[in-house]
């Protein structure tokens, strides 16, 4: 499958180094396949703690390649923002879809998922079954 037909990831962080290093885990565990488009927006412009809904938007218009976006947050005004771009109507590609999804555990199925070729739907529901995830 070529990458023009995957659904794209974004990670939105408070921190930019969360972020980044989220993304960069759930790609190094989807292997060494398919490059699903993958973006980190975590911090503030200046590089504060902190969301920033232009940093969002202009992730998910980076991975945007037609299949659907799929967006996770870690927490609080992270959602709020997903939420109210969202809501916005024109500031996200059509099909962004917020996921609720534990940020990191979601993010690597939702990266693995998304490398196999799966739609959107599909990525969607491999991030949120993450909250079943048992560790004990």
């Amino acid at each position: 499958m070529s990458d023009d037909k995957l659904v794209g990831i974004v990670l939105v962080s408070h921190s930019a180094e969360v972020a980044a290093s989220v993304a960069e885990l759930a790609k190094g565990l989807a292997g060494g396949g398919t490059e699903v488009p993958v973006a980190a927006a975590g911090g503030t412009e200046g590089g504060g703690l902190g969301t920033s809904a232009e940093l969002i938007a202009a992730a998910a218009a980076a991975v945007d390649r037609g299949a659907g976006v799929a967006v996770l947050t870690d927490l609080g005004s992270a959602v709020l923002t997903v939420k109210a771009l969202l809501a916005e109507g024109d500031e996200l590609p059509a099909g962004t879809r917020l996921v609720d999804a534990p940020f990191v555990e979601g993010a690597v199925a939702a990266v693995v998922t998304a490398a196999a070729g799966a739609d959107l739907a599909a990525v969607e529901a491999a991030a949120a079954e993450a909250y079943t995830y048992r560790k004990v």
